[in-house]
């Protein structure tokens, strides 16, 4: 796997790496057409604003509905961008999404599903009608470098393991932030002009909300694992935490409810404290905060009968369960 110089965030100097990729993404496109895919992370934000940069109205950006993103998003971000002179197309591909995942347990396999369905179905009719031979990607340097380790694939990460995106999928990634870590992004999509509420952005994984359904991914268990992210997000934001979220145990567990027994799911909640999202610890919450936030998600989302806390470091552990 090719090996990546770094630029620290203490090293990065916005304006001219911003200049610099900008006449880098323009020689290799040409007169050509490029075109990415916008998740609303600060990764892919900062390569859209880049792209537009350098490219204009030849850089076509869609958001891809897989369904399995938070709440609203989808509309979201695509009125953030419209307010910053992008257009964003809203691509509807939830079916085939859900299709591709169906039956699917084992968390490398529903990884790959994903990435095989966004590159090879969806994005390959996209680059087909738009003619366009270049794919701008958000990879940074940690993702290459959890992937060369074995650790989880990235979905974002193909040249680095050899697999060739011309041959595969029929265009060429250009990938401008893969020196950058996530502290390095967040200070260049400031300087490139982004809103706090983008640049200051949680990390959110390519996988999406699949991710943190451990088990078969279906649309009912997304609902849930949704409902349960806006609450968990709700209430932890006062902690000024790096990441928090929501993960939906598969085994149901026995509770109680209006002095019944009932089998219900657990909710595993996650918050962590990071630079870089290379090593991480758990939060110190309090507990009033805790409590509150389990009596929310046992209250409010249909079936969860019980809640837990992570504790355990990065690594051993890693960020998102799966």
């Amino acid at each position: 796997m090719a090996k990546y110089p770094e630029i620290k965030v203490t090293e990065l100097d916005p304006k001219s790496f911003i200049e610099t990729k900008a006449k880098d993404i323009s020689k290799n496109v040409g007169e050509g057409t490029a075109i990415n895919a916008l998740s609303g992370g600060v990764d892919s934000s900062c390569v859209t604003m880049l792209g537009h940069k350098a490219l204009g109205n030849r850089l076509k950006t869609y958001f891809i509905d897989n369904g399995i993103m938070r709440k609203d998003e989808p509309q979201r971000i695509a009125a953030i961008f419209k307010e910053h002179g992008v257009k964003v197309e809203i691509i509807d591909a939830k079916e085939k999404f859900f299709a591709a995942l169906k039956g699917i347990t084992d968390p490398e396999e529903k990884r790959e599903a994903i990435t095989q369905t966004f590159y090879k179905d969806v994005f390959s009719k996209l680059v087909k009608d738009s003619k366009a031979k270049f794919l701008l990607q958000g990879t940074i340097l940690t993702d290459i470098e959890e992937t060369a380790a074995g650790i989880k694939r990235q979905h974002n990460v193909f040249e680095q393991l050899g697999i060739d995106p011309q041959e595969a999928f029929g265009y060429k990634i250009i990938e401008p932030l893969v020196e950058l870590r996530k502290d390095g992004v967040r200070k260049l999509a400031e300087a490139v002009g982004l809103p706090k509420e983008i640049f200051e952005r949680m990390p959110f994984p390519g996988p999406a909300l699949a991710a943190r359904v451990i088990g078969e991914v279906t649309p009912e268990k997304i609902e849930t694992v949704r409902l349960a992210t806006v609450i968990v997000e709700e209430e932890l934001t006062i902690t000024g935490a790096f990441q928090h979220m929501a993960i939906l145990h598969n085994d149901k567990v026995t509770g109680m409810r209006n002095g019944k027994r009932e089998f219900g799911y657990q909710i595993e909640v996650r918050s962590w404290d990071s630079v870089d999202a290379r090593t991480a610890k758990p939060t110190r919450i309090s507990y009033e905060i805790l409590e509150k936030l389990a009596s929310r998600l046992v209250t409010e989302v249909p079936g969860v009968v019980s809640v837990t806390y992570n504790i355990t470091n990065k690594p051993p552990s890693t960020m998102e369960a799966i």
